[in-house]
Formats: structure tokens, sequence, C-alpha cells
């Protein structure tokens, strides 16, 4: 199973992982808040039903910005921004996967 060893902020406004495997990736901070895998920013369908959120163009204070990191068991990290979203739980694979996309 890969799990970080290590997570850092950089001064280039992004997060860098290192990984237990000695690899490591960068995933910026925009890329991470805009890829935000809850269910208000992603959606969700359950059996007939779909939630689409409606995306809006203006971006409240703080809305790049990381408040702080809590790490969810053994699995994920959750981030708390700056404008108050928490609902977001980003699995290992998700990091790995937001890291490697170019």
């Amino acid at each position: 199973m890969i799990f970080p060893v290590k997570i850092n902020r950089t001064e280039r406004n992004s997060l860098l992982i290192g990984w237990n495997d000695n690899s490591s990736t960068e995933v910026s901070i925009t890329k991470l808040r805009d890829e935000c895998p809850c269910v208000h920013c992603k959606g969700e369908s359950v059996i007939f039903d779909s939630y689409i959120p409606i995306k809006s163009p203006f971006k409240a204070a703080g809305f790049y910005e990381i408040d702080k990191i809590e790490r969810i068991g053994n699995y994920a990290i959750q981030i708390i921004w700056k404008d108050g979203h928490n609902t977001g739980i980003y699995s290992w694979e998700i990091l790995r996967e937001l890291g490697e996309k170019k």
C-alpha cells in the first residue's frame, strides 16, 4: 500500500508529498481545491438520482488558501480551507493521481 511519509507546503503554493516508495509528487493548492472530492464540489449519483453542483464563477475570500490539514485515519487527509470549506477528504490515491496529472 502506498502512503505518504511527509507532506509539506512549498513556496510555490503547492503541497510536496513524499511517498513510502521513495517517490514524490507535487500538487498545486489551486488544483487541490478545484478537484475537491466532496459531494458539494463534485456531485454524486445515488441509484436513480444525481446531484450536480452549480459552479460559481465567483470565489470567496480564502477559496484557494489552506487553513490547516488534518490526517484522517491511515487513508486520507482533510483540508480545511480559509473560506470555511472542510468537507473534502483526499485519500492517498486521490493525492497521488492529482500529483501525476499534468
